[in-house]
Formats: C-alpha cells, structure tokens, sequence
C-alpha cells in the first residue's frame, strides 16, 4: 500500500496520528479550545513534537483542561505543576496557564462560548490556504494579529501572533495543510 503524501512536519507516529486526526479540524468544543490555547501557549521556544509528548500528561495536570477548575488553581496546585516532569515547568506559562483559564471564563461568559468568540476572526468559517511550498506558510495573519491583540487586551498571556496562527492552525480556523497533502481536500 503506498503511504499517503503528508505535511512536511508530520515525522514520528504521535506527529502522523495528530497531522491525520486533528490537525486542521475546525473545533468548535471549548474544552478542546481550551485545551490546544494551554498547549500552544507551553510550546512557544519548543518544539511541538516536545508538547505532543507531554500532551497526556498536561491532560491529567490540568484536570482534563476544565477550565473552571484551572481558574481555581493557587499556591499548591502551581507548586505541584513547577514539580511535575510531565510538563513544561516554567513558571510563566503556568502562572498564564490560571490567568487564561480565569479569561476564558470571561469570555465564555461575555460571548456565550469561547468557541462564538474566536470563529468571529475568521468570520465563522476556516479560511482554506493553497500552500503549495513549506515557505508559503505564514508564520501569522492579520486574523493571528487581531485575535492576539484582542486576546491580550482581555488579560491572556502567551497569546503572541505566531502562537495566535499556531491555534489557529490546530482547531481549524485556517487550512494550512500543503495541497499535495492527503488532508487537504479532507479538512
């Protein structure tokens, strides 16, 4: 059987299974939402490989990515997230990690969902790229600039325009995958 022509960056099993599973899938679940802004948030200088990795472990760590609960987060549970080797231990992203949970919550409250909130960057519906060369890929867009502004503006943290795009890409918004790719057609 010939093996399906990917994304330049889908390398290793847990790469190939994300690239073909979810990546590009537009998310409208908050949760989920959520959870890929923590994860975008703890890769900036990684490598996403490193975050897929640690990906359970951050799913046990932050309580399923409940956002309700992270908000709740204080003294002891950011003393057991600096001392678990699951994750990514720096204090920044976890101290951001609460203050974007309590965020979310503001606007889940402000809009209804997060999810109402941040399909209206890109008018309710993934914006599709023909990106033929790894070197078309953007690294961000006026929507990734004007969705960190916003996000920024509302108290988020780790919520830079490449880290903005980075989401983006995850949950759907935008269609980055390469056309020769065998997703591309399907998301």
């Amino acid at each position: 059987m010939k093996t399906p022509t990917r994304c330049f960056w889908a390398n290793n099993d847990l790469e190939i299974a994300y690239h073909d599973r979810e990546w590009g899938v537009p998310t409208h679940d908050d949760t989920k939402l959520f959870e890929f802004l923590i994860l975008e948030g703890a890769q900036a200088g990684l490598s996403w490989d490193t975050i897929l990795r640690k990906r359970e472990h951050y799913r046990a760590a932050y309580d399923g990515f409940d956002p309700r609960k992270v908000a709740k987060y204080g003294k002891r549970e950011v003393a057991r997230l600096l001392t678990n080797e699951g994750i990514v231990r720096n204090r920044l992203k976890i101290d951001s990690s609460i203050a974007n949970a309590k965020a979310f919550l503001a606007v889940q409250d402000e809009f209804g969902s997060f999810d109402a909130y941040v399909w209206q960057f890109v008018g309710g519906k993934p914006r599709r790229n023909a990106l033929r060369e790894r070197s078309h890929l953007p690294a961000s867009t006026a929507e990734s600039d004007a969705l960190s502004k916003d996000l920024r503006k509302r108290g988020f943290g780790f919520v830079g325009t490449t880290i903005c795009y980075a989401f983006m890409q995850a949950v759907g918004m935008v269609n980055d995958h390469m056309t020769n790719c065998f997703r591309y057609k399907q998301v």
